[in-house]
């Protein structure tokens, strides 16, 4: 929850900020920002591999995440609280530490709620409520900013000091309630021969199901991606009242928060791969009239980015879910229990996909002669900008779902896992001599 709090800064008011009010070049706030993300292709499967790896008193996943913290926290308040002498050189640094304690705290984190349970249905359940958490915490922000507005909180730097607070004090508070409340369970392994990450890493290329999924996942977040690039610009130079944005955005997380029981009960009906295939073409079909909306149309605009957003958490939970099935069925192939190194892998697909939306959200409408500095848009071009808010995610989501279609890990194939899994590692248990 406080983790997602902190991240929507560092998209939506962070670059704002110093460009605006520090006085930074624009441009390389906004190199330095992404040149930071660049360390976690190196930190994402380290500390995914190593808390697979890692065996102490405490367990596997809390000794990473509670030493994240730290880090996390002073990063986050020199990145949001900055002295008036902060150069982008600063910002580079801090931000790099920040994503590095997001990743230590994230990584194991995920890791450690898709081992919790290994039931089909329950583990949706879980992963339902950590994202469900994650969009509260980012609708508590928007909720927070319009409230500092109307108390005359309105500088982003007013702003910004608040949310650090705000975080630095929650998130000790809150992982040590996780840490000191909810147990680890053994890792599920038994003989095997051991392996490198690289080897690791090798196999994980060659599971089927799990190619299947980054590429479900790069396509969906691509064009979820690609809209968040363009809502405030749509809002400016189409629609014309980008004061809308803050509680558009707020309305959205709202919808998606509403809908996770919803999706829930689908995917215990249907089946999660098929729960993720409907909430693809729910997105899609829903982009396809923000093609059509123009000057004046608010109402309209609102209204489908709320309905198409009830979608959002199904993609990120019911795909979680799916991961940690996938991760039961090399579990079994390999001996090894490798959740953070596949979760690792995991996020850096998604990162690159939010990269690659943010790249088309800008450069397609840019090719089509857009520009947003230029006083008069023109028909033509804001034609061309709607298309993209529209239909290119629309067709992004469609190639998607080809991805899910035949899935093979169905609710009946995780059954004939996890017993074949549970049979192997109770002869491992029982084996004499054996102590675990």
């Amino acid at each position: 929850m406080v983790t997602s709090v902190a991240a929507l800064p560092m998209a939506l008011f962070v670059p704002a900020f110093y460009a605006d009010e520090l006085g930074l070049p624009l441009a390389a706030v906004g190199a330095a920002i992404a040149a930071s993300r660049l360390l976690d292709v190196v930190t994402d499967p380290l500390i995914g591999g190593l808390s697979d790896r890692l065996r102490t008193r405490w367990g596997r996943r809390k000794p990473l995440i509670v030493l994240g913290v730290p880090v996390f926290c002073v990063a986050l308040w020199q990145v949001f609280v900055p002295s008036d002498q902060a150069s982008v050189a600063d910002l580079l640094l801090w931000s790099a530490l920040l994503y590095l304690g997001f990743t230590m705290i994230d990584l194991p984190h995920r890791a450690w709620g898709a081992e919790l349970s290994t039931d089909y249905d329950q583990r949706s359940r879980i992963t339902g409520l950590r994202e469900a958490l994650s969009t509260a915490g980012q609708a508590g922000l928007l909720g927070l900013l319009l409230l500092l507005g109307t108390r005359g909180v309105e500088t982003g730097a007013e702003q910004l000091h608040v949310l650090a607070w705000l975080a630095i004090v929650a998130l000790p508070l809150l992982v040590a309630i996780a840490t000191l409340r909810v147990p680890e369970g053994r890792p599920e392994t038994f003989p095997h021969d051991a392996r490198s990450m690289l080897s690791g890493l090798r196999i994980m290329a060659r599971n089927p199901a799990f190619g299947r999924m980054i590429g479900c996942v790069v396509l969906f977040v691509s064009g979820i991606a690609i809209q968040g690039t363009l809502h405030r610009l749509v809002l400016t130079d189409v629609i014309g009242e980008p004061s809308q944005f803050v509680p558009m955005l707020l309305i959205e997380n709202i919808a998606t928060l509403a809908a996770v029981p919803l999706w829930l009960w689908l995917s215990v009906r249907i089946g999660k791969h098929r729960a993720l295939i409907t909430a693809g073409l729910w997105l899609a079909l829903l982009s396809l009239p923000l093609i059509l909306l123009r000057e004046g149309d608010t109402f309209a605009l609102m209204a489908l980015i709320a309905m198409r957003g009830a979608s959002f958490a199904s993609m990120l939970f019911l795909s979680n879910s799916m991961a940690a099935d996938v991760i039961d069925v090399d579990t079994l192939e390999t001996g090894e229990q490798r959740s953070g190194l596949f979760f690792a892998v995991w996020g850096m697909a998604i990162k690159l996909s939010l990269a690659l939306g943010v790249v088309l959200g800008t450069a397609l409408p840019s090719a089509l002669g857009y520009n947003p500095s230029a006083d008069l848009i023109s028909p033509e071009v804001q034609t061309s900008l709607m298309l993209i808010y529209g239909l290119v995610p629309a067709l992004m989501m469609a190639a998607g779902m080809l991805f899910l279609i035949g899935f093979p890990i169905t609710r009946q194939r995780h059954d004939e896992v996890r017993r074949s899994l549970e049979a192997r590692i109770g002869r491992h248990c029982s084996a004499p001599g054996d102590k675990d």
